[in-house]
């Protein structure tokens, strides 16, 4: 019984960091580079030029995240690039609403791949912006937010 209660006690204080969960963040500056592995003396395989791009972290070691975006392109970001998610993609075209309701009145259509800031999530919803308007559109189809 002391070794159920020790295992159970060692779970639960180790760090959680030994367990890879995928979790969504967003690019944090204009141009980052993603390399094929987790150093800088590794070679760059691409460069993101979208500040604010939702990606999905699969793995990380140390300072270095593993991602996937979107379009399945993967690689690993230093994390001083990176932030928590404030982003998310609409997969198809949106209607943006004033009120979190389908009743409510629509201010503008969202297409599909659009980067749209989070103001907020709630279970059905998310309150977004772009520069110029803000609103709520259906979380439903979306690529950014973890359900």
């Amino acid at each position: 019984m002391k070794k159920f209660y020790l295992l159970i006690l060692i779970f639960f204080i180790s760090p959680f960091n030994l367990f890879s969960e995928e979790t969504f963040l967003s690019l944090k500056k204009n141009k980052v580079n993603v390399r094929y592995g987790p150093s800088f003396e590794s070679p760059i395989k691409y460069i993101y030029k979208k500040i604010h791009l939702p990606i999905k972290q699969i793995d990380k070691k140390e300072n270095w995240r593993r991602i996937i975006d979107l379009k399945n392109n993967s690689g690993w970001i230093h994390v001083s690039q990176l932030k928590k998610v404030n982003s998310l993609i609409p997969l198809e075209d949106k209607i943006l609403f004033k009120k979190p309701s389908n009743f409510s009145r629509p201010i503008a259509m969202i297409k599909e791949g659009r980067v749209l800031i989070i103001k907020k999530c709630e279970v059905n919803w998310c309150n977004v912006k772009t520069k110029k308007i803000s609103g709520w559109i259906k979380s439903k189809n979306i690529w950014g937010i973890i359900k």
